[in-house]
């Protein structure tokens, strides 16, 4: 029988043995999860500690490694949490766990040291929207992974970038970043308090933007206002040239760019719903729209509606036909009434609470009730 050799922390090249290996990871295997979670937990020590003392051993990577990818969810994301900072844990467990699903992820990603420029590369081919998204919030992120992030050209992504003011981004690639605003409309805002623009930039940027961002644009830089005007008016004249001239399409709106995401996320597999809580979080209330939509079969057209109505009642069912959680609707509610002018409206706050419903039901529920509201206004 097969017997798991001794760690001897003078040979830090040392490989387990494969059936002892093995053997332990069945011994994992048969244990309770609270069992598991002890037993990586009291690795992940005996790791720390030789770490302290020298280095660990190979083997002893292995041994961590190999537990990690059998362990359930719940203790990944414990462990993720523990490892998001330390420089002494084994680089090819902290790229797995970058590479978990994305609540695993995410504190890994945002911020291990041990995490290079080629691994955040790689995640930018390899990896979900999601990890992309986080790839380009990461403090402190490289030029090179800004670079290639624009050059990817995704809408979400880009906009993650343009919300990380401490990223490291070359004054050329900010330039490219603002003159992809003119088609992106998600990337105004951010971009007209990010510490890389310039006067320049700013009165490039202010050719396109509403009212709102040329008055922050205002306050921020002291441009002469003859200058402001003449800006105005060359993107009023290059815009009527270019119709007139080439038949040129209008720009996207800022609707059908939300469209256009929501319907890559959907092609890839990665449009789920706590995407949409997601969205709501980072003020994309048209993504929330398009998301809910898609994921539901529903009209975005009678999104909107709800989003707009009276009672919270068929946006909550809605949400509870996608598989959204009923009890985390009230605080979805919140964040949407921060976006919409504190729609949708309740004269009886508590109106939208239903019994429990099935998804289905919701749904058929939800149709019923925007067809009834179609009717009504005809």
């Amino acid at each position: 029988m097969s017997t798991v050799v001794p760690l001897d922390p003078e040979k830090p090249s040392q490989a387990v043995p494969l059936a002892g290996l093995n053997q332990l990871l069945d011994l994992a295997k048969t244990r309770s999860p609270d069992d598991q979670h002890r037993l990586l937990m009291g690795v992940a020590g005996l790791y720390e500690s030789a770490a302290d003392h020298g280095g660990a051993p190979e083997a002893l990577a292995d041994i961590f490694v190999a537990l990690t990818r059998s362990a359930e969810r719940e203790i990944r994301q414990v462990l993720a949490q523990r490892l998001a900072k330390v420089e002494w844990a084994p680089v090819a467990l902290v790229r797995m766990l970058a590479a978990d699903e994305i609540q695993i992820a995410r504190p890994v990603i945002a911020a291990s040291p041990l995490l290079l420029d080629d691994d955040l590369l790689q995640m930018l081919t390899d990896c979900s929207i999601e990890h992309q998204i986080q790839v380009a919030l990461r403090p402190d992120l490289g030029a090179v992974v800004a670079q290639a992030i624009i050059a990817g050209g995704d809408p979400a992504v880009m906009t993650a970038l343009a919300t990380n003011r401490s990223a490291r981004i070359e004054p050329a690639a900010f330039a490219d970043l603002v003159e992809r605003s003119r088609q992106l409309a998600a990337l105004r805002a951010p971009l007209t308090r990010h510490p890389s623009l310039d006067e320049d930039l700013a009165l490039r940027l202010y050719q396109w933007v509403g009212e709102a961002l040329r008055q922050a644009i205002s306050d921020r830089f002291t441009i002469d206002p003859a200058r402001l005007a003449q800006a105005v008016q060359s993107a009023a004249q290059t815009t009527s040239r270019t119709a007139a001239e080439w038949g040129a399409a209008p720009p996207p709106t800022a609707d059908d760019i939300d469209a256009r995401l929501v319907a890559k996320l959907h092609a890839a597999g990665q449009l789920r719903p706590a995407y949409l809580i997601r969205a709501l979080r980072e003020e994309k209330l048209g993504v929330f729209a398009h998301g809910l939509a898609v994921l539901g079969r529903f009209e975005v057209s009678q999104i909107y509606r709800a989003l707009g109505g009276d009672t919270a009642r068929p946006l909550f069912l809605a949400c509870i036909a996608v598989g959204l959680d009923r009890a985390a609707f009230p605080a979805l509610l919140t964040e949407i009434r921060k976006l919409n002018k504190g729609f949708p409206r309740d004269p009886d706050s508590s109106a939208w609470r239903l019994a429990e419903r099935s998804a289905d039901q919701a749904a058929y529920e939800f149709r019923l009730l925007m067809a009834d509201i179609d009717a009504a206004s005809v």
